[in-house]
């Protein structure tokens, strides 16, 4: 079957998505030849987006988060455009993101969830108060709450634990879906990877530009951009 033909005789899609989706927004992945892994800073990228990191050298983590894991300014791509559209017609019933950049939410989709956090949700970490992305923005050095605790960002950091949540929800909604879509992952990342064991439905596709461990058990597999490959489906209700 073609993907087209896939998304026609699906009536609950789930969407689990990775870095992939957001490249074509302008924002760099982690693994790619040219993806942050790659860059070179006095420390690895890895070890600066830990939590023993953050903890210990608080403004250093700040100078590379705020020059290379925030995008104010990018903007939703044909995949999250599309993936919106079709949870609005009634066939996508969740997307489940790595990403912490909330462009599915700018996209429109409503039922999201986001594995590692996102940008855009910030608290301090002495008194609890919440604070936008701005906080981080338009601020310098270590971003102060007015009480003077840190304001630390609601992202998962390396050594910290996902969500229970966060990981109950996903497992429900790939273990209800019709269809599942695995797309711009490489799924190397766990927890978050072992949630595709849990889909037991129809139509299992990879939509990915490098071949990953998912191809082998999945009905159909496109190497390719998904902002591309998505933006050609039509969308008719369900």
């Amino acid at each position: 079957m073609t993907l087209q033909e896939i998304i026609d005789d699906s009536r609950r899609i789930v969407f689990f998505g990775g870095a992939g989706v957001s490249t074509e927004s302008g924002i760099p992945d982690f693994r790619s030849a040219d993806g942050l892994y790659h860059q070179k800073y006095s420390y690895p990228p890895e070890q600066i987006v830990s939590h023993s990191f953050f903890m210990r050298n608080t403004e250093e983590f700040y100078r590379f988060y705020r020059d290379k894991m925030i995008f104010p300014d990018a903007k939703p791509n044909a995949a999250h455009l599309k993936l919106a559209e079709l949870e609005r017609a009634g066939r996508l019933s969740c997307v489940i993101t790595q990403n912490i950049d909330g462009l599915h939410q700018a996209a429109g989709s409503k039922n999201v969830v986001e594995l590692h956090g996102s940008v855009h949700r910030n608290r301090c970490m002495a008194c609890g108060k919440k604070f936008p992305l701005s906080a981080i923005t338009e601020s310098d050095g270590i971003p102060r709450c007015s009480c003077g605790g840190v304001i630390k960002p609601e992202v998962v950091l390396y050594e910290e634990n996902l969500d229970d949540g966060d990981l109950r929800r996903s497992m429900e909604e790939i273990s209800a879906a019709d269809t599942l879509i695995i797309g711009g992952t490489s799924l190397a990342v766990y927890p978050a990877a072992g949630l595709v064991r849990f889909f037991g439905g129809k139509h299992l596709v990879v939509i990915n530009k490098s071949p990953i461990s998912a191809d082998s058990s999945a009905e159909l597999v496109i190497n390719g951009s998904i902002g591309e490959v998505l933006g050609e489906i039509t969308v008719s209700p369900a």
